[in-house]
């Protein structure tokens, strides 16, 4: 399914029904007096959070969502029936702004959350409730409420604990795969992920973080080039910061030079989101002749006087992943140990 982190949908909920105007009539009774009841609440409409689902796409066809009216009210005092709520369900990480004037509704971030997006209108009042010792015969009612409409922007940020953030084929996908149950499209040629891709790495019971795969960055993207800078903004929810480089490109590229671009390309974008933690990953260490190995890594580190953590890795031989992902769920517990209250 394509990944789509932008919609556009318009909610109308139902408007209440109107009170009735009715009067009492039975048997050696004739003036019994007003009995119109109530008219029904109209149906609200939620938007409510769903951890199954990770992207907008559904949004492409169904745009319009419509809640029915309020029943109206009747006599002997009967209340009409109120519609039912109508629910959206929507992807983790959602908000939700005002299309004409970007005004923001708010925010889904947990599983079952509810957002109210339009409310229902209010049931008219029915004849009873005019009554009074001067006007015994009241014919007043009113009209229920209509229900709110709203045109509704939809922005998707994926929540993960972990991005991974790359040039083309620096190996993201592979790693995604590896370390997760996710399955991202893998390529040998310069290809890159065309949606991100979340992943659940689970170390043990209760010990487990969100990954995404976000796609790959090129240079220019600050200024529109490519897909990757549309997707940036996913990065800006998580923990850790995944910076990985291909440790032997196979056109012939200078990783440290890759590295300082790619800093360049987050500073423009934002600048708290290339002040977050970031550790390097220098990948496909499998493809290098193990008596280099050591030497072409030193030289990396040394060039780019990298002073955070750096792991060199090969996610295809499965070399270094049990030290890295180990260290990824200690830090993640460390901050959010720090983050509560």
């Amino acid at each position: 399914m394509k990944f789509v982190d932008e919609a556009s949908i318009t909610v109308n909920a139902g408007k209440g029904g109107p009170g009735a105007v009715s009067f009492r009539r039975e048997k050696f009774i004739p003036k019994g007096g007003p009995d119109g009841g109530d008219g029904g609440d109209g149906g609200s409409v939620w938007l409510e959070g769903d951890s199954g689902l990770n992207t907008l796409a559904d949004f492409r066809h169904a745009r319009h969502f419509k809640a029915r009216n309020g029943d109206p009210g009747a006599g002997r005092e009967r209340t009409g029936k109120s519609a039912e709520d109508v629910t959206i369900r929507v992807p983790l990480g959602t908000i939700v702004a005002a299309l004409e004037t970007g005004e923001r509704i708010g925010e889904v971030t947990e599983h079952g959350q509810r957002l109210l997006v339009a409310r229902g209108g209010k049931g008219g009042r029915g004849n009873v409730n005019f009554k009074s010792s001067v006007n015994r015969t009241p014919r007043q009612f009113t009209p229920g409420t209509p229900g709110e409409e709203r045109r509704l922007h939809l922005e998707l940020k994926v929540l993960a604990d972990v991005g991974l953030l790359g040039f083309p084929n620096a190996g993201k996908s592979t790693l995604i795969s590896a370390v997760s149950a996710a399955r991202p499209k893998v390529a040998d040629y310069p290809f890159t992920t065309l949606y991100p891709n979340l992943g659940v790495v689970s170390l043990e019971p209760g010990r487990s973080f969100v990954i995404a795969d976000i796609p790959g960055v090129i240079e220019g993207a600050a200024e529109g080039a490519g897909l990757g800078i549309q997707f940036l903004k996913h990065l800006q929810r998580t923990r850790l910061l995944l910076h990985l480089v291909d440790i032997a490109p196979l056109d012939g590229a200078d990783p440290v030079a890759q590295v300082r671009a790619l800093e360049q390309e987050l500073a423009q974008f934002d600048a708290g989101l290339a002040e977050r933690e970031r550790w390097l990953l220098l990948t496909k260490t499998d493809q290098v002749d193990p008596d280099e190995l050591d030497q072409r890594v030193a030289d990396i580190i040394e060039r780019l006087e990298w002073q955070g953590p750096w792991f060199a890795i090969s996610a295809v031989a499965r070399r270094g992943l049990d030290e890295l992902v180990g260290r990824i769920m200690v830090h993640i517990e460390s901050v959010q140990r720090t983050d509560e209250p």
